[in-house]
């Protein structure tokens, strides 16, 4: 089957929901301004940008202040629209990554995908089959009495100064080994209520109560050093409740992980006693379900106060966390603004995702976004090329990244000291950082050791990466080589084993059957031409398709098996027509639990707007579907290349 020419498409970088009506002009004048300044565009690295369905929660320690590097991360001015586009035409685009083909007949049309981010909504589909929604914010009750459960006093009857110093010993950060509080209103209801914040708010500690002097104190002290912070006390646990909190989370424009970390903070606990079942977009609103480890649902609710762009509630005790991967899948609610495509067109492309589905490429978003791919990294790493590997993710490139960033590249260019360009790094989390902090504990001659400081999870996503690659780059040539239809020699699955499709067989299946390796010690290939392809392009990678252990464990690919065609389930879509581009187009959970109703529609608006529903499964691309639909290329390079005038 042929490729189809692109369609131009409209595809607006990220504004805020509250643009100011003279937005444009004043981002025309930082085009004068900040001319000269196009390395301090928005776009970071993008080395790492999406959590496999095998991640675990690895935290990474800090040197500065999270507070710090949140203002630093923060604080780059947006990039204008013309230097950014000019610096993106060393991005990636789709052909890159072998994302070549179609299976609709269809003529692509434009629309505006993410103008606003809550044009792009998810919702989690459990193991059970249940779509996750936030309806409910009631707390449930228990038949115990607990100790643990936090009036709203519990908030306020510590002051600003308790609190920081409790957070301090509770964090160890001084050599205090107790802290105490005086009990100005001597009553025992009162030092009941400050009992109860001290353990509450700070898991770890343990108070008494103590005179000194004819007056009362509670005396907070660690019960059992520094494992209390991850083990929060088990013996105020009521035995009827279940020991894991389970919580509806909603956010906006925050990914899983960064929510995690916002949640940890404010209840002053480690991120690893958060389970989930999938990791989510940033640029969207999302909707899933989270467990955490004997947090109480009280105390959960209580933060629906204090957080923006947050809100938890369908609080239940169960007995178990949740594991990464158990989903069965999300489903997606999409609006493409300001379309041009005919009622045909869309009625044609909408109904073959429907029936026939859209390839099941990797997403752009499992390669990066600047002139070094992070397929690369992860082909140096399984060729064993260490120096390489460290070349890849430190030397200047060209394209859009943090001013930092480029200061500390052209100081390692330079030096090649890891102190010095160390130290032109302010935050210091990042994938560049991690490397050379390992280079300076372990030496120029021990990159490895080096590298093994950044976490397993970023470290691992670079080979999946290269397996993603390969797997784009084989699907297109299947589909170009044998088109829609099973063939002999395709694989199949029974149960969980691949097998091959022989000739007498073949008829009792179609392409929705028909799955592909992704390479490594533990598959097999199709017996046809893409079977010697596989071959070829490992080999013109100078790597063996017959031995993909790796010397280091962790890096020995074993492989899995990959459907190439996905069939959408739950597929539903309507054309709306708008006048002003900032108003929502469909209602959000959390505007139903506030009683906000759907702003009424022109019926002959100056726009018109998709709008789409689908269920996928797990660990495919939404953005893979819509540019089935859209006949478009989904990568940053084409889509703020198309977009340049949009200030205009």
């Amino acid at each position: 089957m042929e490729a189809v020419e692109m369609n131009s498409v409209s595809l607006k970088r990220p504004r805020s929901e509250d643009d100011v009506a003279n937005a444009d002009e004043i981002k025309r004048q930082k085009i004068l301004e900040k001319s000269k300044a196009a390395n301090d565009s928005e776009q970071s690295i993008g080395t790492v940008t999406e959590q496999p369905e095998d991640t675990k929660n690895e935290t990474i320690p800090n040197e500065e202040s999270e507070e710090q590097e949140e203002e630093l991360e923060d604080s780059d001015e947006d990039g204008d629209p013309e230097s950014f586009a000019d610096m993106m035409k060393h991005g990636l685009t789709e052909s890159d990554v072998g994302i070549t083909k179609f299976v609709s007949c269809h003529k692509g049309f434009s629309g505006i995908l993410k103008e606003r981010y809550s044009d792009f909504v998810v919702h989690e589909i459990g193991k059970d089959g249940r779509v996750s929604h936030l309806d409910d914010f009631s707390v449930p009750v228990d038949d115990e009495v607990n100790f643990e459960d936090p009036s709203e006093e519990t908030f306020t009857v510590l002051s600003d100064e308790d609190k920081q110093r409790l957070e301090e010993l509770q964090l160890f950060k001084n050599k205090e080994t107790s802290v105490a509080i005086e009990v100005i209103e001597d009553t025992k209801e009162k030092r009941t209520v400050i009992h109860q914040a001290v353990k509450s708010l700070f898991p770890g500690l343990e108070t008494k109560t103590e005179d000194r002097d004819g007056k009362k104190y509670i005396i907070a002290y660690h019960a059992a050093g520094k494992k209390a912070l991850a083990n929060p006390r088990k013996h105020s646990w009521p035995k009827s409740r279940g020991s894991y909190c389970h919580f509806v989370l909603y956010k906006e424009n925050k990914d899983t992980m960064d929510a995690i970390n916002v949640l940890s903070k404010f209840l002053r606990v480690k991120p690893n006693i958060f389970s989930y079942m999938g990791t989510k977009d940033k640029r969207a609103i999302t909707v899933q379900e989270i467990a955490v480890l004997r947090i109480t649902a009280q105390r959960l609710a209580h933060l629906n106060k204090c957080l923006m762009n947050f809100r938890l509630g369908n609080f239940s005790y169960k007995n178990h966390p949740l594991k990464l991967g158990e989903l069965q899948g999300n489903h997606f609610t999409v609006v493409l603004r300001n379309i041009t495509g005919t009622d045909d067109q869309i009625e044609q492309a909408m109904h073959s995702l429907r029936e026939i589905g859209f390839i099941n490429y990797y997403g752009m978003q499992r390669f990066g976004t600047t002139a070094v791919p992070t397929y690369q990294i992860g082909r140096a790493i399984l060729q064993n090329n260490w120096n390489e590997v460290m070349d890849l993710i430190l030397k200047p490139r060209p394209g859009a990244e943090k001013g930092y960033l480029v200061k500390c590249r052209e100081e390692w260019a330079k030096t090649k000291d890891p102190a010095a360009a160390l130290k032109k790094l302010p935050v210091k989390r990042c994938v560049e950082g991690q490397l050379l902090r390992g280079l300076l504990k372990y030496g120029m001659k021990n990159i490895i050791s080096a590298f093994g400081i950044i976490p397993r999870n970023n470290r691992l996503m670079y080979i999946h990466s290269y397996q993603s690659y390969v797997w784009n780059n084989m699907v297109s040539k299947r589909i170009e080589e044998y088109g829609l239809r099973a063939v002999p020699g395709d694989l199949i699955l029974k149960g969980a084993t691949a097998v091959h499709i022989e000739e007498g067989d073949v008829d009792n299946y179609t392409i929705h059957d028909v799955v592909m390796p992704l390479p490594g010690f533990d598959v097999i290939y199709p017996k046809h031409k893409i079977g010697e392809a596989y071959k070829e392009m490992l080999a013109a990678d100078n790597l063996d398709i017959s031995n993909m252990r790796h010397k280091i464990r962790d890096y020995s690919l074993s492989g899995a098996y990959r459907k190439i065609i996905i069939r959408p389930q739950n597929v539903n879509w309507e054309v709306v027509a708008y006048d002003d581009p900032k108003i929502p187009l469909f209602t959000t959970d959390l505007d139903k639990l506030e009683g906000k109703p759907l702003p009424v529609l022109p019926t002959d608006g100056k726009f018109r707007a998709l709008k789409m529903e689908f269920s996928l499964p797990p660990s495919t691309y939404a953005t893979m579907a819509i540019r089935e639909v859209l006949k478009m290329d989904t990568s940053i390079k084409n889509q703020t290349q198309l977009n340049t005038t949009w200030l205009r």
